[in-house]
């Protein structure tokens, strides 16, 4: 079944014709909301699944930059053996945005391909497609990270978090994928094609290796430090590397929770308003 049998079908559910006559006269009701939501995200995690040299390399990609920074230069930052510690949280986060870098490319080929011109003439809310993709970017790395976090456990992570400190590191990271997808959606949006958007969204994936994610702040030069110390990923590295390794969070979790909700809150009111001028609804 595609995508407009399914809406359609939908569609189709929420009308009550009271007889033959009737029916054809009756104009069915517009699907719900959640309905339209649903529909979308089953359709972005098809995509998703059919994708497997995208979704192999958003896997593959952080797992071989941990091998490689705990292997390879773990000993000359670290030689006593703990860097992988210290450096999973980064990975954790690098391995979140590189899943959810593609998104703009899945919006971006959307906008560009005439599919949302079909969607726009059907009685839905056709801005559901954006929130299609962000939902299943947000399925598709919590498996991710979950993978992420295995293998790094069999390399030699050792957490001491309790349950509770597990499941505040789970929030902040979810957090951070939502806030991330929202944004490369907005950048798929604003951009001509997906290959620009793949180009432009790529620019975000440097912050981690401008903050803490790697090697403490204050080992950059002064000039750097600043920068490193006051952008959103440091604090949510750091917040989730005090709750699942017990070094002192102090006012990261606000700081990491205060960026990301204004991250969130700008980045879905940019897709909102570049999807309308592009002539959605």
């Amino acid at each position: 079944m595609n995508d407009f049998q399914a809406l359609k079908n939908v569609q189709s559910v929420n009308s009550t014709p009271l007889s033959n006559k009737s029916s054809l006269q009756a104009t069915p009701k517009p699907p719900s909301f959640a309905a339209t939501n649903a529909v979308f995200i089953g359709r972005s995690i098809r995509h998703s699944l059919r994708n497997i040299e995208s979704l192999m390399m958003a896997i593959m990609l952080p797992i071989m930059l941990m091998l490689l920074f705990t292997y390879v230069f773990g000993g000359a930052i670290d030689s006593s053996g703990n860097y992988v510690n210290y450096v999973v949280p980064g990975i954790i986060l690098l391995c979140a945005g590189f899943g959810s870098s593609s998104t703009a490319v899945d919006v971006a080929t959307d906008m560009t391909n005439g599919i949302i011109n079909r969607f726009r003439t059907m009685p839905i809310s056709s801005i559901s497609v954006i929130t299609g993709h962000v939902a299943a970017s947000l399925a598709r790395n919590l498996l991710a990270t979950c993978l992420v976090i295995g293998v790094a456990l069999l390399v030699g992570f050792r957490p001491n978090a309790t349950f509770i400190e597990w499941l505040g590191a789970i929030g902040i990271i979810i957090l951070f994928i939502l806030t991330f997808t929202w944004l490369f959606a907005a950048i798929g949006l604003v951009t001509g094609s997906p290959s620009a958007a793949s180009g432009y969204g790529f620019a975000l994936l440097f912050l981690p290796y401008l903050s803490s994610a790697f090697v403490p702040t204050n080992t950059m030069p002064s000039w750097m430090q600043g920068f490193a110390n006051h952008q959103p990923i440091t604090p949510v590295i750091e917040t989730i590397r005090g709750l699942l390794m017990g070094t002192p969070v102090l006012n990261n979790p606000w700081w990491a929770i205060g960026w990301c909700v204004a991250l969130l809150v700008i980045a879905i009111s940019w897709c909102i308003l570049a999807f309308r001028k592009n002539g959605g609804k």
